[in-house]
């Protein structure tokens, strides 16, 4: 099982984030919602990285996984967690304009009792399964804040209708995208975001030594 987010959630020099661990909230018990604990995942040992990145044909890709393991997380723990099952088909029919939800912590603002985060509607601003730009992600068109990296960007298909997690999830959400010329006076923002594929999510959560997957390598 792995964690997923952006990498640079988890290493940022240009900004000079460099945390050593990251912590996350876990729900315990099935009766409350109000009950969690933190969990703490360290992000190095002796000096190595214990997260995954990788990168393709346009460079690095930002999405990183750490793997969770299982026996450490708390007997209760409460969690559902996405698969291969959940990564988008050709079948799927996922176009340009169709609606979709990114779940995350704008600004960190959540759900303080059921310590459970918020969803934004969005839009597909990008040909879908085409990169765009030539990069590996595609465009939605979406109210967002810093607190999103990492966020899942999902939507729901016909064929999970009945499983547990009912979502396909498309892709990371990574940042807001601008234009350099644009009048900061007389030109609102673009209101667009960049979304990472989540091919990638094959790769990072592969047994090594595979390395590489298609056009991914792992980093």
């Amino acid at each position: 099982m792995f964690l997923i987010s952006c990498r640079h959630v988890l290493l940022d020099p240009v900004n000079q984030h460099r945390p050593d661990r990251i912590e996350i909230e876990l729900h315990v018990g099935d009766e409350q919602l109000s009950r969690s604990v933190p969990y703490s995942i360290p992000l190095y040992e002796n000096g190595l990285s214990l997260w995954r990145t990788c990168s393709d044909s346009a460079g690095d890709v930002d999405i990183a996984a750490i793997e969770i393991s299982r026996s450490c997380l708390p007997v209760d723990v409460v969690y559902q967690a996405f698969s291969s099952k959940h990564l988008a088909r050709p079948d799927d029919a996922i176009e340009v304009g169709q609606s979709i939800v990114v779940v995350g912590y704008p600004l960190g603002f959540q759900d303080n009792l059921h310590r459970l985060p918020v969803a934004r509607q969005a839009a597909i601003a990008s040909s879908f399964g085409l990169r765009f730009q030539g990069q590996g992600y595609f465009l939605s068109d979406a109210r967002t804040h810093r607190g999103t990296s990492g966020a899942p960007v999902v939507v729901r298909v016909d064929r999970l209708h009945s499983a547990d997690l009912p979502w396909l999830l498309l892709g990371v959400h990574s940042a807001r995208l601008d234009v350099g010329t644009r009048d900061l006076v007389l030109d609102e923002a673009l209101g667009l975001n960049c979304v990472w594929y989540a091919d990638p999510l094959m790769i990072l959560t592969a047994p090594y030594p595979s390395r590489r997957i298609g056009n991914f390598e792992n980093r």
